[in-house]
């Protein structure tokens, strides 16, 4: 297991994922005067420790439901210990965290979606179909079902939706069977045994012609799964819009598709007027309460891509509050209406 001094101290072990950019689009939220910095999912602080940098009159508040990811950052962000709020809880948990806090509004929120250096590189969470370890894959390992129990115990109709929805695997039908057959043989426990079967459920012709790995729609499935991740992102979205003070700013990274047609639908929404069409003004009432700033999603560039061959599947997207609450307006994506 890696130590914390040793993790936190290593940029080849942790890189932020567009750290200079989302610095940049933050400035305006965060340039003048005390402000507050909500970072949902903090990780091993890497973003986070940048803000505090580069904002120095910045009030973090890290949110986190990895405890281990909490104790690093916390090593990590320590010479700021006087205006920093770590706590353990997961990002739908929000305003709750606020509230708790004192604090009505945030000034910006980042939500960065995509797995940690932690998650990826520690052996015995499971995350990784690169290295044999026990089927985990929570991120709060102190709550929850793992891997292992979802593989053993789902039905395999729940296994496939599972397959087909959250990893848009093809071959969903085929791998379930196979990992049906293998569970009455003996329980699944350790990655190595699941990729093997994966791999050999996967025609031949197709097998390594896929973008990435055999296991890797798998292996992402299960994770979100695991850690309810198609939950907590409907739900932390609208309420971090919600709790934006005016020209605050919410910049999310999101990894795969699914997460990012989420946020961009959402996204959409807040930053659309509610007017009938036809009328000949928008009342102030109806007018969109936020706006665009990145143009669509944003990438990481080539460079970063050489650097940190993690960030190559990431997708920015950043929108700001120009106008102050009205009402109860919801902002929803369409899945989870």
């Amino acid at each position: 297991m890696l130590m914390a001094t040793d993790a936190i101290g290593s940029d080849a072990i942790h890189i932020p994922v567009m750290r200079d950019r989302i610095l940049e689009l933050l400035v305006p939220a965060l340039e003048n005067g005390r402000r507050v910095h909500v970072d949902g999912t903090l990780g091993m602080g890497g973003h986070a420790e940048a803000v505090l940098r580069r904002f120095p009159d910045v009030q973090l508040v890290g949110i986190d439901r990895d405890q281990q990811a909490l104790a690093m950052a916390g090593a990590r962000l320590k010479p700021f210990s006087d205006r920093i709020h770590l706590v353990h809880a997961v990002h739908d948990e929000l305003p709750a965290v606020l509230d708790d806090l004192g604090l009505e509004y945030a000034d910006s929120v980042l939500l960065d979606l995509g797995l940690s250096s932690l998650h990826i590189d520690e052996v015995d969470r499971g995350f990784s179909y690169s290295v044999d370890s026990p089927l985990d894959m929570r991120m709060d390992q102190s709550t929850g079902r793992t891997a292992a129990q979802i593989l053993n115990e789902s039905d395999p109709g729940d296994l496939v939706r599972i397959l087909r929805e959250y990893g848009e695997e093809k071959f969903a039908d085929r791998i379930v069977h196979a990992i049906v057959t293998e569970r009455d043989r003996q329980p699944f426990e350790t990655s190595g045994r699941l990729v093997e079967v994966i791999t050999e459920a996967i025609p031949a012709a197709v097998r390594y012609k896929r973008s990435g790995h055999p296991a890797k729609r798998t292996f992402q499935a299960l994770r979100i799964a695991v850690n309810r991740e198609m939950d907590t992102l409907p739900a932390v979205l609208p309420r971090a819009l919600d709790r934006l003070n005016v020209r605050g700013r919410i910049a999310v990274l999101a990894y795969h598709s699914l997460e990012d047609r989420l946020v961009k639908e959402v996204f959409r929404q807040a930053c659309a007027d509610t007017a009938p069409a036809g009328l000949p003004m928008v009342p102030e009432s109806m007018a969109a309460q936020f706006s665009p700033i990145t143009r669509g999603a944003e990438r990481p560039d080539a460079d970063e891509v050489s650097t940190n061959p993690r960030s190559a599947s990431a997708r920015l997207r950043v929108i700001e509050r120009v106008r102050p609450r009205s009402g109860n307006r919801q902002y929803a994506s369409k899945e989870s209406r």
